[in-house]
């Protein structure tokens, strides 16, 4: 049985399936687990997406981790939605901060099958950064869900061409679990390395252009 995450609640809340096949969870990280998994949270004050080997954090997070990585999870996804996840290869990636460049309307990449979001923030108010779900890839108010990144809430989604999805511009802290099947090994050590080439690029814009101002 998970200790940390809701995967009753999981199993009970319905797969939407238009246009895409996506659902939402709310305190998907149980109650009594939070507050500890927060406090082991890798420290970020830097743009970008950073795979889980290139951070520090303390044991309670590797505890979420280790449950993310297990049989129970992986069964309950395939059993949601109706997929084939044995063998497939896995990323996990970590956000801390929101940047100006962040939340443009995409998709995802072809190589992801399921992408799962688990949220860590343990308030949110600002209009930016709320994830928002999306009918078209050239309209960020043309809604279908609005998911407010707030501490423990779960957003996945099945990987699509039209699984468009992005948010306003937010600039400040906003941490957010990033885990994914993708379609073979290849393609996980091609993302982890985009990941840090990425993450490596913000890092060195952040410290060039506040000294070009």
């Amino acid at each position: 049985m998970s200790v940390n995450l809701d995967l009753d609640s999981f199993r009970a809340t319905p797969l939407v399936r238009e246009p895409f096949q996506f659902l939402v969870v709310p305190q998907f990280i149980k109650q009594a687990a939070l507050e500890r998994i927060n406090a082991d949270y890798p420290t970020i004050t830097e743009r970008g997406s950073f795979p889980v080997n290139r951070v520090q954090y303390g044991p309670a997070f590797q505890a979420l981790l280790d449950e993310l990585e297990g049989d129970e999870f992986r069964t309950a996804f395939e059993e949601k939605f109706e997929v084939d996840l044995s063998g497939r290869p896995t990323t996990t990636t970590v956000r801390g901060w929101c940047g100006l460049g962040d939340g443009k309307i995409h998709t995802d990449s072809l190589s992801k099958i399921i992408t799962v979001l688990i949220y860590m923030n343990p308030s949110w108010e600002d209009q930016g950064g709320r994830l928002r779900l999306l009918r078209s890839g050239n309209d960020l108010n043309n809604v279908i869900l609005e998911v407010p990144p707030v501490q423990g809430t779960l957003l996945a989604f099945k990987r699509s061409d039209n699984s468009w999805h992005g948010h306003e511009a937010f600039v400040g802290a906003r941490r957010v679990i990033q885990f994914n099947w993708v379609t073979s090994e290849s393609n996980r050590q091609i993302a982890l390395l985009r990941h840090h080439a990425s993450a490596s690029a913000k890092r060195i814009l952040a410290r060039i252009l506040p000294a070009r101002h």
